[in-house]
């Protein structure tokens, strides 16, 4: 593909090189070839990538003030260079062979395949699922009886799939993953102390455009459904608890947990190690901190925040809260150390 035809795809402004410079790939700048392509964000790193073999390189408009170092180089500029570099990295990529069927995985009953679908070898397919055109089912992955998944998927090896979970399509589900296992949920007798599990029979349903992290979970709904919508995206080792509801283009980081019934808004970023109470409620935007905390039944919302204020601790609230309150108890306690 050449650099022209990327502008034309994803916007931004050739002002520099040849428009029929080949492109066949992305890199970093320590390993790029001369005919794959670079991207900068600040000063340093655009001088750096300029003087490079790089066949092209997408920068930030006015960020080098001269090409002089490699004039061969055809220079994009774009408002967000990472975001450019992402999507021709999508665009120039390999696609798979299809490989069909592989003569050890096990296909049942009434099954529905799509064109162009690829099963490794020892996946197993339940009765009666539905796999879209064009999606990936890799070596050892177990598809239950009724599931449903759209097109452009790619399940890895060894994902297991509950019966009663709908994919939607381009949606990638990495190694390990478990999507629609019983939620965990149980009525206890106060006078034996036993409990009994309450019944776990809904749905979890996976909108388009979502990525779930390696060994991440997903639970069903216990009588209703679970939904991840649209564009979320999971870090590996995390788990949604059942009946929640994750919003379009919500990040989910490594080892985040989400109690059940909570309710993450789109956009709403958590980092690494968060936790969630049950019938949580996180606002659209809402950035938690890494570890930060949210006890059950609480709502946390940016509303009289700025935009783009963190939330952290455990309750989670305001980072510059949390800063002050320490400062307030560091003084205490240094002036109770002083007064011995």
């Amino acid at each position: 593909m050449t650099i022209y035809e990327l502008v034309k795809q994803l916007g931004g402004k050739l002002v520099h090189g040849r428009p029929e410079t080949e492109i066949t790939g992305v890199n970093g700048r320590e390993r790029v070839s001369p005919t794959e392509l670079l991207f900068a964000e600040d000063a340093a790193t655009a001088g750096a990538a300029l003087k490079s073999p790089a066949a092209a390189v997408v920068l930030k408009p006015g960020l080098a003030a001269s090409y002089a170092s490699n004039p061969s180089t055809a220079v994009v500029e774009s408002d967000q260079p990472k975001l450019w570099f992402a999507r021709a990295a999508k665009l120039l990529a390999k696609p798979q062979l299809v490989r069909g069927v592989h003569p050890s995985a096990v296909i049942g009953a009434d099954v529905k395949l799509g064109a162009d679908v690829t099963i490794g070898a020892c996946a197993v397919i339940g009765d009666h699922a539905q796999i879209g055109a064009g999606t990936r089912i890799e070596p050892g992955a177990v598809i239950g009886e009724g599931v449903r998944i759209g097109e452009a998927c790619r399940i890895y090896p060894r994902v297991v799939v509950y019966p009663g979970t709908t994919i939607g399509n381009r949606v990638m589900i990495h190694a390990g993953v478990v999507l629609g296992a019983d939620g965990f949920g149980y009525a206890r007798d106060p006078a034996t102390g036993a409990y009994t599990q309450f019944p776990q029979q809904g749905t979890l349903v996976i909108e388009d455009d979502v990525e779930i992290g390696a060994n991440s979970t997903v639970d069903r709904g216990a009588l209703g459904e679970t939904r991840v919508r649209r564009g979320a995206k999971f870090d590996n080792l995390v788990h949604v608890a059942h009946n929640c509801d994750i919003g379009e283009d919500a990040i989910l980081v490594a080892l985040t947990g989400i109690s059940g019934s909570s309710t993450i808004g789109k956009g709403a970023v958590l980092a690494g190690q968060v936790g969630i109470g049950d019938h949580v409620h996180v606002g659209p935007g809402v950035i938690l901190g890494g570890q930060a905390g949210v006890f059950s039944g609480k709502t946390v919302t940016n509303e009289g925040l700025k935009p783009g204020t963190v939330h952290w601790g455990t309750p989670a609230r305001p980072l510059q809260q949390v800063l002050r309150e320490q400062a307030t108890l560091a003084r205490l306690a240094k002036r109770q150390k002083g007064s011995r």
